[in-house]
């Protein structure tokens, strides 16, 4: 399977398992999202504050999907 995210690579576990267009539209989104972030982030520390990012929660879907959301946390 051809996959335009760059970065990212399916685990050889699933590597034969084929995405939905939904499923692979929100890899995509997530990816794009996180390269916007890293930017953000990279931004913030050139003008001095450090960034860490730590999870605040899991968000648990009804499918047996699971996903962390995380929170910043800013030291100047």
């Amino acid at each position: 399977m051809t996959n335009n995210v760059v970065g990212f690579q399916e685990s050889p576990a699933r590597a034969e398992t084929s995405l939905s267009d939904a499923q692979e539209s929100s890899i995509r989104r997530v990816a794009n999202d996180l390269h916007r972030l890293n930017e953000a982030i990279q931004k913030a520390v050139e003008n001095g504050v450090t960034v860490e990012l730590m999870r605040a929660s899991r968000f648990h879907g009804e499918n047996g999907a699971y996903g962390d959301q995380m929170i910043p946390i800013i030291t100047r």
